[in-house]
């Protein structure tokens, strides 16, 4: 597929363009154009960190480079010079997660968070000289307003008074530097800060159709830099909120629960919005440079980009039906029955004009090599043809000819097998069956996809309607019976799972807890809340959080075993259990409010949520939840993500298509940052290196090495390792001495550190 250009024009005769046309854009297009990035490699590899470097940001100029790290230091250096100019010891007693340059200050201020749970303000001025310090300077300001981790901090443009922290607390908060420098004042509690602007604490929703209730453990949160009074967060559930700050209630303490206020929007690609799974949430959101779209990473998920609706409608929004709708046959589709479509004109009804003429001959040439890659057993390559044709020429292509690629895509998907390809089959089957009802295909690969997905019962339906429409073919009278056994060995096995016992047990007949049996108990406690009254107490007055955090050693004592990919350091359980009694005291924390929320006792009506336009793949994001995928470029035409096996990935945002995969670190890439003029990237991880990657490579590829590695010959080889990771079942099975104390009412709060520990990063 090399052969296939990209869609942003030949470089030669945008350079011409520049000498006639002034405009700013043309310099745009130049910053991240294709050519360029096939030639990243890279240039240079800064040394300054003791420990895994967690964040990464360009000031406003571009002139300077900061960063935070694990060292609980901030680094800033030079970009022309490419060096180290002020290293400062800033006092935080655990890993920095965020740090930014604060705007229109001459990038004397620079502020950050850490795990700690604080906010620190720190004026570069005071800076005895260059290089590392010696001493530790004071802060300028200091706010301890959150309880838990500071994962994300946001500035906006123009603004030098004000920064955002979004905290695993579940508040995001507000630091005005004008009207204090500490947080809380002195003689009162951290409840007493008013300077909450969003209240989470009972915010996060299993599915789109519950209600929120539990804790949204914020991991991510972005400011729109084209109109800044809309926040996008991020959290420890599937979905991205998009706020109005103009339409949130003044400024609050955390003294009192408050339900989450009305956002403008929820993003969620429609598939992950029924599941529920514990493990599933955001690790970053962030807003396209021209604020009109949103790009999401998941844990144990892909990067998804989603459009932001700021009209009130949107193509693309569902509700909590629309998803069972989708897996359910009915003679018709959105209420509206389809019929054949005669395609030997062209869609606008005038005469295809000579250059749409070619278009159309090459979308004919893509679907030909799509099939043929499905004959050899290569459908990747096959998929990326698909989607050239689908995102590329939609608006042009006849829907005989659309009809016909969504089959092959579906097809060439179902052979693939990676991780949710089912689900974006199903949807390529139902766009389908849209332009032509009478084809028995869509409903062939509708009843595969769900059968592929354990919807066994209406796979058989859409299988019976698929054969009903072609009963002559042989395939799809196999694919009825082999749905048929599939109901039966699924029955055979329900029965006997209900005859042996589901679960297991230690040798004494108690039953052995998986990680997510316990992490997510209280969950379950508050579903059980609503079938039947668990206790005389509401279920939102009573608080039992377990907290699980694995910390990297950064000592020379416990090395990185590179051959078993094992990473040492330590595991730290805390547990928190509080009553309403204990709320209602002077020493309340803010983790467990004393007011119980309203929304058990009002009827929910569920929100709608906005679809994914668009997906990306290769990429494996499980093992830490600090992983960006962000924005290249001022147009932001291109979209890259970090990954678990070392390599940061690049992609064409409107094709999905990869166009780059360079080796990053020797274990985790997780931030990726990109000059805000310059074609220029900064990408840091698990190493306590920054790598600087330019497009000075003699000759374009789709790989690149550096440090961290050689050169990966075999593109799919990554991928498809990357996806069996993605695939693998992450709970973990802990012996039921360890957890034991956990189910005692006495036991008090505190942590159990538990040391040496491996953790495999899967």
């Amino acid at each position: 597929m090399d052969s296939v250009p990209f869609h942003d024009g030949n470089i030669h005769k945008i350079l011409e363009t520049r000498y006639l046309d002034t405009r700013l854009d043309v310099n745009h297009s130049l910053q991240t154009h294709s050519s360029l990035i096939r030639r990243l490699s890279q240039e240079r590899e800064l040394e300054g960190h003791l420990g895994c470097v967690n964040a990464v940001a360009w000031n406003s100029k571009g002139s300077l480079l900061i960063s935070g790290s694990d060292d609980t230091r901030i680094n800033i250096w030079s970009y022309s010079g490419r060096k180290l100019l002020h290293s400062i010891d800033t006092g935080h007693t655990a890993n920095i997660f965020c740090t930014k340059f604060v705007p229109e200050t001459s990038d004397e201020l620079v502020v950050s968070g850490a795990g700690d749970a604080e906010v620190r303000l720190f004026n570069t001025t005071r800076l005895s000289g260059r290089g590392f310090s010696e001493d530790a300077i004071a802060p300028s300001a200091l706010y301890q307003c959150h309880t838990r981790r500071v994962k994300k901090l946001a500035v906006e443009n123009g603004n030098p008074n004000v920064v955002w922290s979004a905290s695993e607390d579940g508040t995001l908060r507000q630091h005005d530097f004008r009207e204090g420098t500490s947080c809380p004042p002195a003689g009162s509690s951290h409840q007493e800060c008013q300077n909450v602007l969003l209240d989470l604490r009972s915010g996060a929703k299993r599915s789109l159709a519950d209600p929120p209730k539990q804790v949204l453990a914020l991991k991510s949160f972005d400011i729109s830099s084209t109109r800044p009074h809309l926040l996008l967060v991020g959290g420890s559930d599937a979905f991205a909120r998009l706020y109005d700050r103009r339409m949130l209630p003044p400024l609050s303490s955390c003294r009192k629960r408050m339900s989450p206020p009305p956002c403008v929007n929820y993003f969620c690609p429609m598939h992950l919005s029924e599941r529920g799974h514990p493990s599933l949430h955001l690790t970053h959101v962030t807003f396209s440079p021209d604020g009109q779209e949103v790009l999401l990473s998941y844990s144990g998920e892909h990067v998804y980009l989603m459009n932001v609706n700021h009209g009130g409608v949107n193509e693309v929004q569902y509700t909590s039906g629309d998803v069972s709708k989708l897996m359910t046959y009915s003679p018709t589709t959105n209420g509206v029955e389809l019929h054949p479509f005669a395609s030997n004109v062209s869609p606008n009804g005038f005469p295809i004009k000579k250059n749409i003429a070619a278009k159309l001959d090459k979308c004919r040439k893509l679907i030909k090599f799509a099939k043929k890659s499905l004959d050899e057993g290569i459908p990747y390559y096959g998929i990326e043809a698909c989607n050239e044709v689908l995102n590329g020429y939609s608006h042009i292509i006849e829907p005989d000819l659309k009809h016909e690629c969504l089959c092959t895509r579906a097809t060439l998907l179902l052979k693939r097998k990676w991780k949710n390809d089912a689900y974006m089959a199903l949807r390529d089957s139902y766009a389908a069956r849209k332009i032509d009802n009478s084809s028995y295909k869509a409903l062939y690969y509708m009843s595969e996809a769900l059968s592929q997905l354990g919807r066994h019962k209406e796979a058989l339906d859409f299988a019976v309607a698929s054969h009903s429409l072609a009963p002559s073919k042989p395939e799809v009278a196999e694919r009825v019976e082999t749905v048929k056994k599939d109901i039966a060995l699924a029955e055979a096995e329900k029965n006997s799972k209900t005859d042996n016992g589901s679960s297991r047990f230690d040798d004494q007949g108690r039953r052995i807890l998986s990680l997510s049996d316990i992490l997510y108990r209280s969950e379950a406690n508050s579903d059980a809340s609503q079938d039947g009254p668990r206790s005389e107490r509401d279920d939102s007055d009573y608080d039992e959080i377990l907290e699980l955090n694995f910390e990297p050693s950064i000592s020379g004592d416990e090395e990185h075993d590179l051959e078993s990919n094992i990473r040492h350091g330590s595991l730290n359980l805390r547990f928190h259990r509080r009553g309403a009694r204990e709320n209602a005291g002077g020493n309340d924390s803010c983790e467990s409010p004393s007011s119980s929320s309203p929304n058990s006792r009002v009827s929910y009506q569920p929100e709608a949520a906005v679809d994914m336009k668009q997906r990306f793949v290769g990429h494996c994001n499980v093992g830490t939840d600090i992983k960006q995928a962000s924005f290249l470029g001022q147009n932001g035409e291109y979209v890259a993500s970090g990954s678990d096996d070392g390599r940061w990935f690049i992609w064409e945002k409107r094709t999905g298509r990869l166009i780059k995969m360079l080796n990053g670190d020797q274990s985790v890439v997780n931030c990726v940052q990109c000059h805000p003029f310059d074609f220029v990237v900064a990408t840091s991880g698990i190493d306590s290196t920054i790598k600087i990657w330019t497009p000075s490579a003699p000759v374009p590829s789709s790989v690149a090495g550096g440090s961290a590695g050689p050169e990966t010959g075999d593109v799919l080889v990554a991928m498809e390792s990357n996806q069996q990771k993605l695939s693998r079942n992450r709970d973990s099975i802990l012996p039921f001495e360890l957890l034991e104390p956990f189910r005692m009412p006495e036991f008090p709060e505190g942590s159990l550190r538990l040391r040496p520990f491996e953790c495999a990063q899967s």
